[in-house]
């Protein structure tokens, strides 16, 4: 079993892989370092004296600046590492963005839908259009549980605080994710419940979700019903009907759509699941299929990896933007751009913002990326995608959906029990985490440190995605999750 790894040739930190004692004489290559103090699992040890005010290098990169003498073999965390990271800057684009060599087709179980789109799941999802009728959406889908026979997978409400006293581009948001959520193919069926005085009521929503099948997408107006909850029976048993009629059949996994997402990340996260997400990715991509990476402010620091990889100098301008868009965002409600890692995240050895974002662009392999979306806004390239959203992990689950995705990966180093509106495939960065959350985690890429490779472990979380796209449930959704968020960005009235 490992107990230690240098991530690249270049680095002044090692990674302790398990907990490491005072004293334990640390063999790398020819080059022996004894610990001059205990180290946690996940968290980073000298190789050799880094004086105050140099660059700490791992991944190949800067992840900080000393803020004091570190000696070899002594602990490196936020008591002698500070971010090295400014504001907005200039980029050049510097290409770096060879193709991935194609790779054979598979095949997933999904379903087919009239427009032509494939889908993984057939569900019938209630929405309200305003927070006010949550209690009634979750209502109707208790009432509704009967009808969840034959292909349909499942019946969902979907409540959420916000579609009225919102301004501006805030008010936008929701009603683009609204719209795309009644628009996602994984619906068979959906209900749109309004109460009717909302800001963003059915007759202004019903102009973003664009034409529409009638037999698929219903819509109830509360304040004009005798019985809402009634009525919108009358309305789901019709969408039952039509939902049912669908069926799952062999679809190439090119045209497969999934997000990659990350949370409660340790220092194991950029070393073990990261990575096999991003040879999933590189797979998939391979065989013509997509994948979304999103979470901008945990690019801060990598950004120029990904810039470098764009395939050309226009999507190159427009990660530019997303990346400066991000931080104006921040700067523009008086908030310090660099301080991102949680307390759990410092916990589990990420020190800066730069050590979490090496880590957390991993999950992008080694793709060209064809497209930059803004928020809300769906995918319409194959290969790579940058997605404009918020590190907050409902907020960015949902995005990845409100965007195309299919399913949801998402790596984790301490768990959490959240899903979205899709599939949620939670992979352990660590051994520890996959057996004593077993409820959680579907995936545990903690076996790296067993001698495991990642391209074995990339080949089969392709295997594990393709199970859930055909229909194996994850664990959340065993547990009847589903969640969703909208990136709240505005006054509220």
């Amino acid at each position: 079993m490992k107990e230690y790894i240098k991530i690249h040739p270049s680095d002044l930190a090692a990674v302790a892989l398990t907990p490491l004692s005072e004293g334990t004489v640390v063999q790398l290559e020819d080059q022996a370092v004894t610990l001059l103090e205990d180290i946690p699992q996940g968290h980073k040890f000298a190789l050799a004296p880094i004086p105050a005010g140099t660059p700490v290098i791992k991944y190949g990169a800067p992840i900080g600046i000393a803020s004091a003498d570190i000696p070899q073999g002594g602990w490196i965390h936020t008591h002698n590492l500070k971010t090295g990271l400014g504001d907005v800057l200039d980029y050049v684009y510097e290409p770096n963005n060879a193709p991935l060599i194609p790779t054979d087709d598979h095949f997933f179980q999904g379903y087919r839908r009239e427009d032509g789109r494939a889908a993984v799941r057939n569900e019938i999802w209630i929405i309200p259009t305003v927070g006010c009728v949550n209690n009634v959406a979750t209502a109707i889908e208790r009432r509704a549980q009967d009808l969840k026979t034959g292909t349909i997978d499942g019946i969902f409400a979907f409540p959420h605080p916000y579609g009225c006293s919102q301004m501006g581009d805030d008010q936008e948001n929701t009603r683009k994710i609204l719209a795309d959520l009644i628009n996602h193919p994984n619906a068979g069926g959906v209900l749109v419940l309004g109460l009717g005085c909302e800001n963003s009521n059915i007759d202004v929503l019903k102009s973003y979700i664009g034409p529409w099948n009638e037999r698929r997408v219903k819509f109830l107006v509360c304040q004009e019903s005798g019985d809402e909850i009634e009525d919108a029976l009358v309305l789901l048993r019709e969408l039952a009907q039509y939902a049912g009629s669908f069926h799952r059949k062999p679809i190439s996994c090119s045209e497969l759509v999934v997000g990659m997402k990350c949370g409660g990340s340790d220092g194991l996260s950029g070393i073990t699941a990261n990575p096999t997400v991003g040879a999933f990715s590189d797979l998939l991509i391979s065989k013509g299929g997509t994948t979304i990476l999103t979470e901008v402010p945990e690019m801060f620091g990598a950004e120029t990896l990904l810039m470098n990889r764009c395939e050309n100098e226009r999507v190159f301008s427009e990660t530019v933007a997303l990346i400066n868009g991000f931080k104006a965002y921040f700067t523009s409600h008086n908030q310090t751009i660099y301080e991102n890692p949680s307390p759990g995240n410092k916990k589990g050895g990420i020190s800066t913002l730069e050590d979490k974002s090496l880590g957390c662009t991993q999950k992008s392999g080694s793709a060209p990326v064809v497209g930059v979306l803004s928020y809300g806004e769906g995918v319409q390239r194959r290969g790579l995608n940058l997605l404009s959203a918020p590190g907050n992990d409902l907020v960015a689950a949902t995005a990845l959906a409100a965007s195309g995705a299919h399913i949801v990966l998402f790596t984790t180093g301490r768990g959490t029990p959240f899903a979205s509106p899709v599939p949620t495939v939670k992979i352990a960065s660590n051994s520890a985490l996959a057996m004593k959350k077993q409820n959680w985690i579907d995936f545990n890429c903690g076996v790296l440190v067993e001698n495991a490779s990642i391209e074995e472990l990339g080949r089969q979380l392709f295997g594990c995605v393709l199970r859930v796209a055909s229909g194996e449930k994850v664990k959340a959704e065993r547990a009847g999750f589903h969640d969703m968020a909208i990136f709240k960005q505005g006054v509220t009235l």
